[in-house]
């Protein structure tokens, strides 16, 4: 029997047969009350034959649970009882049906009626059984302030670049709407724990409203497999800082494995609201975008979605399409008129007064436009509610008045404002008769209007009958959109205007209705391609596939969590790759007799973030300590100068060396003279290098040159993280074109640029520190290795490499310790400068207590 598995209570309400024997993994886990049913065992040798035959006969599956808001769900009108039915609209239905039978979908979110508390459990189950839907239900005092309060006031006005610097803008941020928002999302989880199964169960959730559901799930499931998605704008890190609740957001969006946008500028704001606010930096590696975040990989998706084709080419043989149709043609174009269409929501950011303000423009100047054109307007009920809708509405109607005086007469209406619910197929109707569709927001975060209409206009055979249009003849459309839209960058044959310059607005209009046939044939022709074959389905598939391959290592990798409350986060790790244990190092530290210590200086002994760069006179002392002990060697590698090493440590005698990354070396600090471990023949090259770095420096505020004397240092440390960086990889461009011929190496670092000669590394000094250990002999029995950064890679290398090899004695302990969780060669890890200090510290205190041992009684 299957143990690891939830309570199958689908195939109980669904009235098949209930066997436990034959549970698959797949099959749905459900109970209707909150929790989680214990595992069942069983010692039954034929139940688990049965179990493996079902396994074997059938191929399970794959199920995702899909969370939004709202359910894709709608109660029946005129039903006395709880009858509900698909909502064909939804776009949650549509990425299921365009899929297929192939994955098995489990919806949880809201319904759009309130309830009764004693009738919730009978909706639950009528649901589950027809819909496989789980409600969530929030009380009415919590959901109003979850959804018209956080939702609504705070995270949509922001997302759209309104900020609430007054009362009349949204209001000042509010704490309880905040612990709201809180409170729904762990609701949301808490159906959600009832139903999936985290072996093998993919949840994808979807938008604004539940942003932080990811930490709860994370927390729940450490390696559960999960998606979000944003279907709204993301403002950029100027806009978005202003949020009280700014870093809590992020760190629970990065609590999912993919984060989905619709445009690479929404991707690209997140991204640099991660740098900035939380100090992480992006890599593109084989074409996809990953965040390191406590060694779990967070991949980007940039996929604007598409609209559901099936459903509109379905719509389009309606014969209620066909009618409505008609009716719109001998409306306008046997009247000699044409249409310019806009369907947008009422609310303040879909830019209705705009648009009208262009169109009154355009009848102004283009007086042979008048008689002839027609706006009509479709504006669906606003979703929100307050204040600022009315006033959008108010002024909207206002305008429309106020143009159809100016310019219209008895026979006609230059602005037809349609403020009911259409049906669909009335909207499609619509589309097939519009010359031009209209979307002029100022703020919208994919908006399918454009996609609906040029799909509609591509029409049909029978409509083409109907409508006395020749079905050779190539369709044709035009669109005029604005640049503040997702659907934008994927529309690169629509006329783009900034919908504030109504001058501008005008004059595409006008360009719309005067383009020559042939040209709009093209561009609908090149649109058509693209929304046909970038449909809901393609951009769910897409989704889906991007976040099983962002999955698969989960089971591989060793994973805990840490922090608390919305700090939550997982660390995640290779299985060889482990913390460093203070007592494991310690007890080997103790028994060896021959020891060989080498340390990287900025980023392990000093925090790259200190002003003060010089070592405290309690490092100088823990140094001592273990320089003191005869059974160690110890070394420190820098990329600093060696004057600079030779002036700070000074007081530190035993003390090995490296300086500007291995140039230079000094056994130790009694040492009269540095030995030059490359030979290096003039540094004319810096002539060429330093007048590029200070053509940068000059250009970048904070970005300084450092001049060493085998090397130069552009560091940029203080500059902008995003500018510093975006100047530091062009740097690295030019640099390395201008030096193609010169026997140097340019390599970006940690804030940094660095050119130096050609052989030079920390590798290198690694091999010298083990070699004159072997001279020294007898052969090391204990070696310890820490630094950084991507420079100390090299040495990593040579001293793991060394394991079993001549330089080392058989029975060696060898540690390679980076600092931090990241990618890399070293086995082991500590969290940062500090615990390297203390380590480091322990370690100077065994020796110093055995010294102490050593000495004899007075």
């Amino acid at each position: 029997m299957a143990s690891r598995s939830y309570s199958n209570l689908l195939g109980v309400v669904s009235g098949e047969p209930s066997s436990l024997g034959r549970l698959s993994r797949r099959i749905p886990r459900v109970v209707t009350a909150p929790g989680i049913v214990p595992d069942l065992d069983s010692s039954s040798t034929d139940t688990d034959e049965a179990d493996a035959a079902a396994s074997s006969s059938s191929s399970p599956r794959d199920r995702t649970i899909i969370v939004a808001n709202q359910l894709p769900i709608r109660r029946e009108q005129g039903s006395g009882g709880w009858d509900f039915a698909w909502d064909e609209d939804s776009l949650l239905l549509q990425l299921k049906d365009s899929i297929g039978d192939r994955v098995e979908f489990i919806y949880v979110g809201c319904l759009r009626d309130e309830i009764p508390v004693s009738e919730q459990e009978e909706v639950s189950q009528i649901l589950l059984e027809k819909f496989r839907c789980v409600p969530t239900f929030l009380p009415p005092d919590l959901l109003s302030r979850f959804y018209h309060g956080f939702c609504k006031q705070h995270l949509w006005p922001l997302f759209h670049y309104m900020l609430p610097l007054s009362a009349e803008l949204g209001g000042r941020f509010d704490r309880s709407l905040w612990q709201a928002y809180v409170s729904a999302n762990k609701v949301f989880a808490d159906k959600i724990l009832e139903v999936i199964n985290p072996d093998d169960d993919f949840v994808w959730v979807h938008d604004y409203h539940l942003m932080i559901l990811p930490t709860f799930l994370r927390k729940r499931f450490n390696r559960v497999k999960l998606g979000f998605f944003l279907h709204s704008p993301f403002p950029s890190s100027e806009i978005y800082r202003t949020l009280p609740v700014r870093g809590e957001i992020l760190r629970s969006l990065l609590n999912s494995d993919l984060i989905g946008f619709h445009t690479f500028d929404y991707a690209r704001h997140f991204l640099s609201c991660c740098s900035r606010m939380l100090g992480l930096a992006y890599e593109s590696k084989r074409g996809y975008i990953g965040l390191e975040y406590y060694g779990r990989t967070v991949s980007i998706k940039i996929l604007p979605v598409g609209i559901y084709m099936d459903q509109l080419r379905s719509v389009l043989t309606m014969p209620e399409t066909e009618t409505k149709a008609l009716d719109l043609v001998n409306q306008f174009w046997r009247r000699g008129r044409k249409m310019l269409l806009g369907v947008d929501d009422m609310d303040i950011f879909k830019g209705i007064s705009l648009k009208l303000l262009a169109f009154e423009q355009l009848l102004s100047q283009h007086p042979e436009c008048r008689e002839k054109v027609v706006l009509v307007q479709i504006a669906n009920p606003a979703r929100g509610k307050g204040k600022d809708v009315e006033e959008v509405q108010t002024e909207s109607h206002a305008m429309a008045r106020r143009i159809n005086e100016t310019f219209g007469s008895s026979d006609y209406e230059p602005v037809i404002m349609i403020d009911k619910p259409l049906q669909f197929y009335e909207r499609v109707a619509y589309y097939v008769v519009a010359e031009c569709c209209l979307v002029t927001a100022v703020r919208d975060g994919m908006n399918l209007i454009p996609y609906e209409y040029i799909v509609s206009r591509q029409g049909n055979q029978s409509l083409d009958q109907a409508l006395g249009l020749n079905p050779s003849t190539p369709k044709k459309s035009m669109l005029v959109v604005s640049e503040f839209i997702g659907c934008s960058p994927s529309l690169s044959g629509a006329v783009r205007v900034n919908p504030w310059n109504v001058d501008a607005v005008a004059d595409a209009m006008d360009l719309a209705l005067e383009m020559p046939e042939p040209e709009k044939q093209l561009r609908h022709e090149k649109h058509y391609r693209y929304v046909s074959t970038h449909d809901v389905g393609y951009w769910a598939k897409s989704f889906l596939q991007d976040l099983e391959r962002t999955c698969k290592d989960h089971n591989r990798r060793r994973c805990w969590g840490i922090g608390f409350g919305l700090g939550f986060r997982v660390v995640a790790l290779d299985p060889n790759f482990r913390k460093l244990s203070m007592e494991h190092i310690v007890a080997a530290y103790r028994r060896t007799k021959t020891r060989g210590i080498l340390l990287d200086y900025d980023g392990t002994l000093m925090p790259q973030a200190s002003i003060d760069k010089s070592p405290s006179q309690h490092s100088i002392e823990i140094l001592n300590n273990l320089c003191h002990d005869e059974n160690n060697v110890v070394f420190l590698v820098s990329a600093r100068s060696r004057g600079t090493l030779g002036e700070w440590f000074s007081p530190c005698q035993n003390l090995g060396m490296a300086a500007e990354h291995g140039c230079f070396m000094r056994q130790n600090t009694d040492a009269a003279e540095w030995e030059t471990c490359i030979s290096v023949a003039d540094c004319s090259w810096k002539q060429i290098a330093e007048p590029v770095m200070r053509l940068y420096t000059e250009t970048t505020d904070g970005s300084t040159i450092e001049d060493k004397e085998t090397s130069l240092v552009w560091c940029y440390e203080d500059a902008d993280p995003d500018f510093g960086s975006c100047q530091a990889k062009e740097l690295l461009d030019h640099l390395d074109s201008v030096l193609a011929n010169e026997p140097v190496s340019v390599k970006i670092g940690p804030n940094n640029v660095e050119v130096k000669p050609q052989g030079v590394s920390k590798g290198l000094v690694a091999k010298r520190f083990l070699s004159s250990l072997k001279e020294r002999g007898p052969l090391p029995d204990f070696v310890l290795c820490i630094g950084d950064d991507r420079s100390d890679e090299d040495m990593f290398e040579v001293i793991t490499g060394a394991v079993d090899g001549p330089a080392l004695s058989p029975s060696a302990e060898v540690f390679a310790c980076t600092v931090g969780q990241k990618p890399s060669k070293a086995k082991y890890y500590l969290d940062d400068t500090a615990e390297i200090v203390r380590l480091i510290q322990g370690l100077a205190s065994v020796s110093e207590q055995s010294m102490e041992g050593l000495m004899p009684a007075l």
